[in-house]
């Protein structure tokens, strides 16, 4: 069955980012020309997504209205002539945009399976608003997409990271030899002990309607939180999930280090901005 929908979780505080996120979504903090959403949004429709459920809280609202015309600063833009501007603010996204709101904060697997009912029993892809990527070739959810189309099974997109980050994840547990596509029993969330592999889940999946039985049957970790991963390694258990090692540069924006390096390295391969950009940074040096 053809991957056609997508999910993106956004309702999260953005504590990291205080206190701006205490009025703007660090998932509309700007990356260089455009929010950090919408490159997420771009992978997903540049690799076949149709339909996108963005699942935001209450107090998330403005990513909403990103999504809507803006009829008073749509008249502003004509009645000076600026066309392109007016283009740009309401240029077609390519997919159709919904939303889904997590009046609780109990994490990923809970936020996931508010969209149950959107999946409508088809396969869906789901990615975290925290990971923008860099890459030169295939996008990495078309990555995940094609591993979806050989294998038939939830898929887990995974990089080898440095020990610090693979602390933070979901680390995989490996069934035989590692590659491109591998066979996976099971993930474990946020590593204390020996790490079971060097393949880190960093926000990109394809996710098979059996998970969300599973995310039914998890239970709230200590913190509370239902945490996807552990979800998906239940359906792991059963012969049902792979990781797919993807190429790509991976911008954690939902932390202070990884928007700036995001910023930064974004602002350089700019058409417009890069060359300057690149004169401004040499100065400094």
């Amino acid at each position: 069955m053809q991957v056609r929908k997508a999910v993106i979780p956004c309702g999260g505080f953005g504590t990291r980012f205080l206190p701006i996120t205490k009025v703007i979504p660090k998932e509309l903090l700007p990356i260089a020309d455009k929010p950090a959403l919408l490159y997420i949004v771009d992978e997903a429709v540049k690799s076949g997504i149709e339909e996108i459920l963005i699942v935001i809280s209450k107090e998330k609202e403005c990513i909403r209205r990103f999504f809507e015309p803006n009829e008073k600063l749509n008249e502003h833009l004509l009645s000076r002539g600026q066309e392109d501007l007016y283009a740009l603010v309401n240029r077609d996204i390519g997919a159709k945009i919904s939303f889904a709101y997590q009046t609780e904060q109990k994490g990923s697997g809970h936020a996931v399976y508010l969209a149950k009912e959107f999946a409508n029993g088809e396969p869906i892809a789901v990615l975290f608003g925290d990971d923008v990527f860099y890459v030169e070739g295939a996008l990495v959810l078309s990555q995940l997409i094609d591993a979806y189309e050989k294998t038939a099974k939830t898929v887990v997109g995974v990089q080898r990271t440095t020990e610090e980050v693979a602390r933070r994840c979901g680390v995989m547990k490996v069934v035989g030899e590692e590659g491109v596509i591998t066979d996976i029993c099971g993930i474990e969330e946020k590593p204390k002990g020996k790490l079971p592999s060097d393949l880190v889940s960093l926000g990109r999946f394809i996710l098979t309607p059996d998970v969300f039985d599973e995310i039914e049957r998890t239970k709230q970790a200590f913190d509370g939180e239902i945490y996807l991963t552990e979800a998906i390694g239940a359906v792991a258990e059963n012969g049902g999930a792979v990781a797919r090692l993807f190429d790509g540069r991976r911008y954690d924006v939902g932390n202070k280090e990884g928007y700036l390096e995001a910023v930064v390295e974004f602002a350089l391969r700019d058409e417009k901005l890069g060359k300057r950009f690149a004169e401004y940074l040499a100065d400094k040096k």
